[in-house]
């Protein structure tokens, strides 16, 4: 299976939950409000002998031209995005979200991906065009509702295709799901914001940002575990370095 990151660069994000750019060459960390965060956007895309898969899909923004920049991320890529066959999504919080769907010079919004199925958690979408909070846009991924290629996840955990494995953990936010894809006895596996950089699967951290925090530690600490065992291939969405890691 191949790895391709689709880094969309690297942000801080404080209370407010808006994500503003940050330029690690130049810029320091404490120049930005108390408690703000460091974070690298990076979708994935992995082939696989029957698939072109992206998991999580971005901020969805738009470049100075009009082009989605994950559109342009993958044609760099040498992957046209009409090529996409499945979308795993983890949760729908906006910058896993944001490029669900695609938004024209006239507002109008589509799906990004009308190819490919998307695997959503129906309780996710059930919670973020709810009750939700401010970590989701629901005009990023509504026209899913209305979308016929969603394959609306509602097991707690479950398999697609007999090679990809989904859970729901309700660690980071109350409804998020991990992946893995297994193929030729390789493993990658996929966290999500239950495990969204190295450095935190080697410490006890626990983040007063999720939703079950101490969750979120004892199942990285498990999954660190295990994939040290298996041989997993690690990918990291918010890592500035490290987007994929074996032990």
């Amino acid at each position: 299976m191949q790895i391709i990151p689709l880094s969309e660069g690297s942000f801080t994000i404080d209370k407010t939950k808006v994500f503003v750019p940050f330029d690690t060459e130049k810029e320091e960390l404490n120049s930005r409000p108390i408690g703000s965060l460091l974070v690298e956007i990076q979708p994935f895309v992995i082939i696989t002998s029957k698939d072109i898969i992206l998991i999580d899909t971005g901020l969805g923004y738009n470049l100075p031209n009009g082009n989605m920049q994950l559109y342009h991320n993958l044609e760099k890529a040498g992957i046209n995005p009409s090529q996409i066959t499945k979308v795993l999504l983890s949760h729908l919080h906006k910058d896993h979200a944001g490029g669900i769907t695609v938004k024209n010079q006239n507002g109008e919004r589509f799906i990004a991906f009308p190819y490919a199925t998307y695997y959503v958690q129906q309780r996710e979408f059930e919670y973020a065009t709810g009750a939700g909070s401010a970590s989701y846009i629901p005009e990023d991924f509504l026209l899913l509702e209305e979308f016929s290629k969603v394959d609306w996840l509602q097991n707690d955990k479950g398999t697609i295709d007999n090679y990809i494995h989904y859970e729901l953990t309700g660690a980071h936010s109350k409804f998020h799901q991990v992946f893995w894809i297994e193929e030729e006895e390789e493993i990658i596996f996929f966290g999500g914001d239950d495990a969204p950089q190295l450095q935190q699967m080697k410490s006890r951290f626990i983040a007063k940002y999720d939703y079950n925090g101490k969750k979120c530690m004892e199942l990285r600490q498990q999954w660190w575990e295990k994939g040290r065992n298996e041989n997993w291939n690690f990918l990291f969405y918010h890592d500035i370095n490290s987007p994929s890691f074996k032990q």
